[in-house]
């Protein structure tokens, strides 16, 4: 994954080279797919440090930004440079076209180059584009009211006026086959840029001309709508779908955080669960734009909070294991130091036997005797349900085994000597 976003990383530098404005498209899928990437290697782990790859593409992020951010404020200097211009054409134009017809002819050839300039100026502040147009329109149109000295010149600029309209009614026509719906639309909106660029045509041809483009138009325009509806109601059915997922872990993390005990298999069961809604989330598409970064946001908590736990509760299981065997050890060591000890006595009494008399002896086994009843009689105290009481038990039992040698040693001394 690493190299992965690697590679990435390098395909950003060089589209820094490139012209910010039209390499928009190709940094947003390269910053979706980073991110992409990014998220599905953290699936499952508890974010602990920084990545340092990250750090680096958020830097030439910010370059990028502040490379669109330089020619956005250039492209707004020269916006306004050419709203200028075409202000000044328009106020020429009006001039022109509220003037005696008198001088109408003269000033055809000025209102063509004043056209042919019009067309030639960039783009113009979005929030003025619509008004110059009109007025743009506005008088063209009366102008070429106007023009009613030369009728032939002004039909030939309405003939050709009208087969440029034609064509592009029939280009929007054929965008309604256009099965890239987003595509037709942008492709729509510039010949609208077009239509708004070409002088008029006929007056009694102007509304069936304006009808069938504007027909064509609201065609694609309510498939562009029906498609964001649809988009949208998808997005809110992926959100719907992501908080259940939600929810289904926040009711696994309950009990969890609450403190209720856990079995081994009950984490596993557990884990399953929250693996299989991981790879559904990988499944479900975007939520709506405002909601996308919070909804995942709360997800990684969750999986997070999950794991965080889990791993808490193997660490004082091990623990514990740690304490309970060493506790083992410990009464390991006790068990073998009592044997030893008891050992030595049983060499030191049968030192004794072999140096004690008759009365003595009988002395030594009244003892044994004794001890043995007790040992008997303590050993039914012990439980055999554990494994440290069966050892207990074991020991005891040696023990007794023991004395009851010494015993019939002593015994079989006694009756030597009588």
């Amino acid at each position: 994954m690493a190299s992965t976003r690697q590679e990435l990383i390098e395909e950003l530098k060089g589209l820094l080279e490139q012209d910010a404005t039209a390499v928009k498209d190709q940094v947003d899928r390269i910053k979706t797919r980073f991110y992409a990437s990014l998220n599905e290697e953290q699936e499952g782990e508890v974010a602990t440090e920084a990545d340092p790859l990250e750090d680096e593409f958020k830097q030439l992020l910010a370059q990028y930004k502040a490379k669109r951010a330089e020619v956005a404020a250039q492209a707004a200097q020269e916006q306004e440079a050419n709203l200028a211009r075409k202000q000044a054409i328009l106020e020429e134009m009006k001039s022109m076209a509220e003037g005696e017809t008198d001088g109408v002819m003269a000033n055809l050839q000025r209102m063509r180059e004043l056209q042919a300039e019009w067309k030639s100026i960039g783009a113009v502040p979005e929030t003025k584009t619509q008004e110059l147009r009109k007025a743009y329109q506005r008088y063209q149109e009366q102008f070429y009211d106007l023009v009613k000295i030369n009728i032939e010149l002004r039909d030939l600029d309405f003939k050709k006026n009208l087969e440029l309209k034609t064509l592009l009614c029939e280009a929007a026509e054929r965008l309604q086959n256009n099965e890239n719906i987003v595509e037709a639309s942008r492709a729509l909106q510039q010949l609208h840029d077009e239509w708004a660029e070409i002088g008029p045509v006929a007056r009694e041809l102007r509304e069936d001309l304006w009808n069938r483009f504007k027909e064509a138009s609201t065609i694609i325009n309510k498939k562009h709508q029906a498609y964001f509806d649809n988009l949208h109601a998808k997005e809110q059915e992926n959100l719907a779908a992501k908080r259940a997922i939600i929810d289904q872990l926040k009711a696994i993390n309950e009990p969890l955080v609450n403190g209720e005990p856990m079995t081994i298999k009950a984490w596993d069961e557990a884990t399953e669960k929250v693996q299989a809604f991981q790879k559904e989330w990988r499944t479900i598409g975007f939520a709506p734009k405002k909601f996308n970064q919070p909804i995942y946001d709360e997800y990684r908590a969750e999986c997070d909070r999950f794991f965080h736990t889990k791993t808490e509760f193997y660490h004082e299981l091990r623990e514990r294991r740690k304490e309970r065997e060493q506790k083992h050890k410990e009464y390991l060591e006790r068990v073998k130091a009592r044997e030893e000890r008891a050992k030595a006595q049983a060499e030191r009494a049968a030192k004794a036997i072999a140096n004690q008399g008759a009365d003595g002896l009988r002395r030594m086994r009244d003892k044994l005797q004794q001890e043995i009843k007790t040992a008997e009689n303590n050993i039914l105290f012990f439980t055999a349900k554990s494994k440290t009481a069966n050892q207990l038990v074991d020991s005891m039992q040696r023990k007794i085994n023991e004395l009851k040698k010494q015993l019939e040693e002593i015994q079989n001394k006694i009756n030597n000597e009588d």
